[in-house]
């Protein structure tokens, strides 16, 4: 019993971006579709264990859904005269007929529509990504403000204003415009579609010591809608890049931190920790994306990550193609943080003084970043350089934004003779 309903909640919730977003171009209003569609899953609860799951579930789901929601309009009008038939855009009763087009464009639109709405430009970061988590994915307010350390109180009024903005277009006024973006567009927001993905991923992987295990989810959750996007998209390299980059930095997910919750540097980590599965499903997926010759931010990072998932002791690890690939990192997505990490590359290659060099013009545009001043700092200490190296790592102690990473540089303070 416990095993069959831990089967339909997984069913339910891979189900869920396509029953949604269906249900959503059916009503134009997000808060009906998932009324609608969290009425079908209760129902899908009670029936599936006593008739059997059906054939398709996410049709299955629609057809109820949006019958449910039909029921919900009529009691709200009352009085007032419903709009026709035709005005909502399928109203054929045939749970077949739903089925049947779930492989055709109507499932890649939805799916897309609704991902587009999550991360349209007009929407903050902070808006798309709780709305992507609390539509898309299904996550509650409680979860995704745990994940973000805020209160639910403050996560739900982050949603709800993004939800309004929504709601505005659909009244005529100015607001997240409804209708799917034209091929043009379509393209450019595809990439703004894989950045959200990123940023959910990367709210849970730069989580140390006592949040990791709350905000493990954002990662898990950020991979399932990047393989998501490659079934709407299986011949786009950037995103194949996107999914095995996430794959590869997540393999090491269980041997970044002691049990203690302190920080273990890439070199330190035992190896065999690392998820050899995950490992060769993002080397898979990056081989493919280098074959069709596009390259892409992405696709260079996974390929970064790559290098140091092939090494099997850090000795082995290849210095000189990963600084050529931040080299090329740095023309396509040229960033002060993309030279700082090229700099611990080039302390491999050729010393901690020709690292230093790279790192020190980046000051005015890092001088508040935590790992500017660590990296600045263990430069300086393999220099002799103790006084300069003490006062960098008190600045990256006071810049630390987890006890996690106080606690690491600490360590490097603690071994200080002056």
């Amino acid at each position: 019993m416990i095993e069959e309903a831990r089967t339909i909640g997984i069913t339910l919730t891979a189900a869920r971006p396509q029953a949604l977003a269906a249900l959503l171009r059916y009503f134009r209003d997000l808060d009906l579709a998932e009324e609608a569609f969290q009425e079908a899953c209760l129902r899908a609860l009670k029936s599936w264990p006593l008739n059997g799951p059906p054939r398709d579930p996410a049709a299955w789901l629609i057809f109820v859904g949006r019958n449910v929601a039909l029921d919900s309009v009529r009691r709200r009008a009352k009085q007032t005269e419903l709009p026709p038939e035709e005005a909502f855009s399928d109203t054929e009763d045939a749970e077949a007929e739903v089925a049947a087009r779930m492989d055709g464009a109507h499932y890649r639109d939805d799916v897309l529509r609704l991902l587009f709405i999550c991360c349209h430009p007009e929407l903050p970061a902070t808006q798309q990504i709780a709305l992507a988590l609390r539509i898309v994915s299904g996550l509650s307010v409680g979860q995704i403000a745990r994940a973000f350390l805020v209160s639910e109180t403050a996560m739900e009024q982050r949603v709800t204003r993004a939800k309004a903005r929504i709601a505005r277009a659909q009244a005529g006024e100015s607001g997240v415009p409804f209708e799917p973006p034209g091929p043009v567009e379509r393209a450019e927001r595809l990439g703004a579609v894989a950045a959200m993905l990123y940023l959910v991923f990367n709210e849970g992987y730069s989580a140390a010591g006592d949040q990791t295990a709350a905000r493990e989810p954002l990662c898990e959750e950020a991979i399932r809608l990047a393989r998501l996007l490659l079934r709407l998209f299986p011949a786009e390299p950037e995103i194949m890049g996107l999914a095995a980059l996430m794959l590869l930095q997540y393999a090491r997910a269980r041997a970044r931190f002691d049990a203690e919750g302190a920080v273990i540097l890439l070199d330190q980590q035992d190896r065999t920790r690392w998820n050899r599965a995950m490992i060769g499903e993002g080397l898979a997926l990056l081989d493919k994306a280098m074959r069709h010759r596009r390259p892409g931010a992405y696709q260079v990072q996974a390929a970064i990550a790559a290098l140091h998932a092939r090494a099997e002791t850090p000795g082995a690890t290849d210095w000189a193609q990963i600084d050529l690939l931040y080299g090329t990192l740095e023309i396509l997505q040229p960033s002060p943080v993309v030279t700082l990490n090229r700099a611990v590359a080039i302390s491999k290659l050729r010393g901690p003084e020709a690292a230093l060099a790279m790192v020190e013009p980046l000051g005015d545009r890092l001088g508040g970043y935590f790992h500017y001043h660590g990296l600045r700092g263990a430069l300086l200490l393999q220099l002799g350089r103790t006084r300069e190296a003490r006062e960098g790592f008190m600045t990256a102690i006071s810049l630390a934004t987890t006890s996690a990473e106080a606690a690491h540089i600490r360590s490097h303070l603690d071994g200080l003779k002056l």
